[in-house]
């Protein structure tokens, strides 16, 4: 699961060493365990969340509550991420631009309005957007901040973490989206309107492979169009690796949308295509300073 979280800043990194602009390596390695913490957090307040309202009573095998029985515990391991995670970030931006701690809560942010109450927003469909804006623009931005020279009055590279951010956090929506597919039923039954649940699997299947398409059309636009100078290097099209997995994924869900045991894997493969996309992307667009556009 934890693709998600490093992959903002291992694009970053990516993308400055390709532009032979410096990479600070203490800098990487703090916001990627940050990243994971806070992710944890993310992964382990859904379950608490989830475990009041019931919708992973039945549905949700892999939630910690249900495993060990203790809301509570677990409450506290959330909490303890959070706090944990938010003070190495905090670290970071103190050793390169404030803001960079701006961006990363505007990202919790989002993660609470998703689950926590009273917003739960994830219950009304609108998760899926949220996820896109959090690992897309917003920890992109503050991945490109956090290993450029420091630099307290840096303004925020918008537009270069919008380009950068918003293929792979397509990708990262993608696995959202996979994760409602097997438990239909439990979702609609206790009153969480997934995308899935207001389409029907059949349609939302068919929506997969545009989710795959949609994902490499954003990584490979900069590498095709444009003025020549300012497009990607052709090496960026390594994000290609993610399409096999992809691949079995469509094929899962197109043959197998309506049984639930069958597809329970289809996030999985999301993941696989969401993490092999965006290392090759990375890698690709390293490789981008001995094999320019």
């Amino acid at each position: 699961m934890y693709a998600v979280a490093v992959m903002p800043v291992l694009l970053a990194a990516g993308w400055r060493f390709g532009r032979a602009e410096p990479v600070r390596v203490e800098q990487l390695l703090l916001f990627l365990l940050a990243a994971v913490l806070l992710l944890a957090w993310e992964n382990l307040a859904n379950d608490v969340f989830d475990a009041d309202t019931g919708v992973d009573t039945h549905g949700k095998p892999h939630s910690l509550v249900n495993l060990t029985g203790r809301r509570d515990r677990v409450a506290w391991w959330a909490n303890g991420c959070l706090l944990v995670g938010l003070a190495l970030m905090a670290l970071v931006a103190w050793r390169s631009a404030p803001v960079v701690l701006a961006l990363v809560l505007g990202c919790c942010g989002l993660g609470y309005l998703y689950q926590g109450p009273p917003f739960r927003l994830g219950y009304q469909g609108l998760g899926e957007p949220l996820c896109w804006l959090a690992f897309g623009p917003l920890a992109t931005a503050a991945g490109l901040l956090a290993l450029a020279p420091a630099a307290a009055g840096a303004a925020v590279p918008w537009r270069t973490a919008l380009m950068l951010g918003s293929g792979p956090a397509l990708a990262t929506t993608l696995v959202l989206f996979c994760s409602h597919f097997h438990q239909v039923e439990e979702d609609a039954a206790n009153g969480k309107r997934s995308p899935v649940v207001h389409l029907g699997t059949g349609p939302a299947a068919a929506l997969v492979p545009w989710f795959v398409a949609g994902t490499l059309a954003l990584q490979w636009a900069p590498v095709l169009v444009g003025p020549v100078a300012q497009r990607w290097p052709l090496t960026a099209l390594l994000g290609i690796a993610g399409l096999p997995p992809a691949r079995r994924l469509i094929r899962l869900l197109r043959e197998h949308h309506h049984e639930a045991g069958r597809i329970s894997s289809s996030k999985f493969l999301a993941l696989r295509f969401q993490a092999l996309n965006g290392l090759g992307l990375a890698l690709g667009l390293a490789l981008g300073r001995w094999w320019p556009a």
